[in-house]
């Protein structure tokens, strides 16, 4: 079943739009020559759909004294084109317009001079109704001395919706003709007619010869199944078959939309190679290769031994606190081993580790980059490789320092004390404060029951058998002590593995938002673009 021309029109816009998509997403990636072609085919397809859809134009192109504009005259009936005998040559494009309504724009897109326009008035001749909105034009000669500086032929023949090569007897072979036209609009069979001019000159025998090796040679040159008409300007003969071959393109309003097809078709060839072969990816980094890169990342900056002194530091810190107090002044008379930590400052220490730490390690860092890229993109294209490479290092000179400010902003509040901690001290402070009431005791007993150095001011201050039961309580609180000085040392422990956990877990989400910000997500974008690309690439080449 034909499709009807909105459905042809709407399929062609289908196919621009995505070749349009294919000009934005392949700038650096694709062929810089056939994105350049793609997006003037799209100015002339926008402006040739914008134009009057009602009218059909037609180019006659050929050589020097191909018998072009004695053609032209006698399609049109008039004496429009100048012919000549001594060197005929055509200088400006003529027009002539069957049906001017809606012709007016179209005519100056076409950049057709106004004293070379010429109109058929279809109402006064009813028997060229049927070419009723054909544009007709005579071409320059394309091999004119002429033709050598203005590229007027050129431009035409590459808008017009219909060219029909006008050839002679002598010259249809002429390389000028096939080398520069016929084999660049190889696939244009649609669009493109064969007229073998001046076969009056020709025998019928003769002319069958020629008509054979025109085609033979056309085929050659890709052309599939040409349509080739025989002519005479001279005569008459076979002007009505051209004329039948005109009246079928301009009723049938498709030569714009083939034209533009067969533009697109011949365009789509290369950008189209192999593209069945291009495997598609995953347009998000998947969660695997995520935690591999913030892995990578994280051992880059020192995650696991920034936790490991936050450890350190808390359990040294916790000694001033949770200690039996008895023990530490005792270590106090000792040498202090932990003077060289400089615990007063270990808060900016450890801020610079965090820096050094980046800074030190741009190697890891780009490692991490480079393998999360490399694993992204197995069976692409190079140059998409590339692409995929380069957007993941796209900020990779930012990354370490950003890593560095990130995880530097989250230093542990060395100056927090935890709840327990004041309770534990109150609590060995008591037990304290009680050993030295028992000791008080117990000397006031000695020196008023034992040593009877006077009168005890209260009878149980003297009272020499309240002595065992004042030993037992002092040895409990002593033991009480110890007790929950140990057992404070295991709550530290677990404390201090708790602050290493929160602190490489928060760590651990700073990198992870910076990963996805400046390396997961310029990925994800030009995985998208590889796909969105190729996914035009299928979509224009569709027909």
């Amino acid at each position: 079943m034909t499709a009807s021309i909105t459905d042809v029109q709407h399929a062609l816009g289908a196919r621009l739009a995505a070749l349009a998509r294919i000009v934005e997403l392949g700038t650096g990636r694709a062929d810089q020559a056939s994105l350049t072609e793609s997006a003037q085919l799209l100015v002339r397809a926008g402006d040739r759909l914008r134009l009057s859809p009602d009218h059909t134009v037609v180019a006659l192109a050929g050589g020097t004294g191909s018998g072009k504009s004695s053609l032209f005259n006698s399609v049109s009936g008039l004496e429009l084109s100048p012919t000549g005998v001594r060197r005929p040559t055509t200088a400006r494009t003529h027009a002539c317009v069957w049906g001017l309504d809606g012709a007016g724009p179209l005519l100056d897109w076409l950049q057709i001079q106004w004293r070379h326009r010429f109109a058929r008035a279809s109402a006064l001749d009813k028997g060229e109704s049927p070419l009723h909105g054909l544009i007709l034009l005579d071409l320059p000669d394309h091999d004119s001395i002429r033709a050598l500086t203005d590229t007027e032929a050129d431009r035409l023949i590459k808008v017009s919706d219909l060219v029909v090569w006008v050839l002679d007897p002598q010259k249809y072979a002429d390389a000028s003709v096939h080398r520069r036209y016929v084999t660049e609009l190889a696939g244009h069979d649609a669009v493109t007619v064969f007229v073998l001019n001046q076969s009056d000159r020709l025998t019928p025998e003769e002319r069958e010869i020629c008509v054979a090796d025109l085609r033979e040679l056309l085929a050659d040159e890709g052309v599939g199944g040409p349509r080739v008409v025989v002519t005479s300007a001279l005569t008459g003969d076979g002007v009505d078959d051209l004329k039948a071959v005109l009246a079928e393109s301009v009723a049938a309003r498709r030569a714009a939309f083939q034209r533009l097809e067969a533009d697109l078709d011949r365009l789509m060839v290369p950008l189209a190679k192999d593209v069945s072969d291009i495997p598609r990816v995953e347009p998000v980094v998947d969660d695997a290769r995520r935690a591999g890169l913030i892995d990578a990342l994280c051992d880059a900056v020192g995650v696991s031994a920034l936790g490991e002194a936050m450890e350190n530091v808390y359990g040294v810190r916790s000694v001033d606190w949770v200690g039996w107090p008895y023990g530490r002044w005792a270590a106090r008379l000792r040498p202090d081993p932990l003077s060289s930590l400089r615990l007063g400052d270990v808060k900016e220490e450890i801020r610079s580790l965090v820096g050094s730490a980046v800074s030190a390690q741009p190697a890891e860092v780009d490692n991490a980059v480079q393998a999360l890229a490399d694993g992204l993109t197995p069976g692409m294209p190079e140059v998409w490789q590339a692409g995929v490479r380069d957007a993941a290092r796209s900020r990779s000179a930012q990354l370490p320092a950003t890593l560095s400010d990130e995880l530097s902003q989250i230093a542990p509040p060395l100056d927090r004390v935890p709840g327990w901690w004041w309770l534990l001290k109150i609590w060995q402070y008591l037990l304290v404060v009680l050993f030295v009431a028992g000791v008080a005791w117990a000397g006031s007993i000695l020196a008023y029951g034992v040593l009877d150095m006077g009168k005890a001011p209260a009878e149980i201050l003297g009272d020499v058998g309240v002595l065992p039961w004042l030993a037992l309580m002092m040895a409990s609180v002593l033991g009480l002590g110890a007790l929950s000085g140990m057992a404070s040392r295991n709550f530290v422990v677990l404390g201090a593995a708790n602050e290493r956990d929160r602190l490489e877990k928060d760590m651990r989400r700073r990198v992870s938002t910076v990963a996805e910000e400046m390396v997961i997500a310029p990925v994800e974008t030009e995985l998208r673009r590889y796909n969105d690309y190729f996914g035009a690439v299928a979509a224009a080449s569709r027909k």
